[in-house]
């Protein structure tokens, strides 16, 4: 395994993230509380994981330039970039915020920011697999079209 190769797991950490996340979801609406709990701190390790490996490359590597030209593409490309990078900050003290509330056993309260917790964590996860797809894969599929 290379510092190449980071891309590609981060981009597989934030699948997991993303899967454990709606399973914990599931977990949550069917009162299984204890398996919500196992989810949430596996899906809070698995997005450690990444940020530790994400600094790791970018420390090596720097920034990737979006290769692509097209206009249009262009925009979703940066649009996406830009909501994933504020709510990537934002999720970060909010997922403590959340935990640390459910680890007091403050639940009324861990109850009302969960909702806003899940749905921006999810997002930054899910809008993470689709840049490392825009920015690794999107060239060569429209190179060959």
């Amino acid at each position: 395994m290379s510092i190449t190769d980071l891309p590609a797991i981060n981009a597989t950490l934030n699948a997991t993230s993303a899967t454990l996340l709606v399973i914990a979801f599931v977990m949550i609406k069917a009162r299984r509380y204890r398996w919500h709990g196992g989810l949430m701190i596996a899906a809070v390790a698995v997005s450690a994981a990444f940020l530790v490996s994400y600094l790791i490359y970018h420390a090596n590597v720097g920034s990737k330039r979006f290769p692509v030209q097209v206009s249009w593409i262009r925009m979703v490309y940066f649009t996406i970039l830009l909501t994933h990078t504020v709510l990537a900050a934002v999720i970060v003290p909010l997922v403590i915020w959340t935990l640390w509330r459910a680890a007091s056993r403050k639940w009324a309260k861990h109850r009302r920011i969960g909702p806003w917790t899940f749905g921006i964590w999810l997002y930054v996860s899910i809008t993470g697999v689709v840049i490392y797809w825009m920015l690794y894969h999107l060239p060569g599929i429209l190179e060959r079209a």
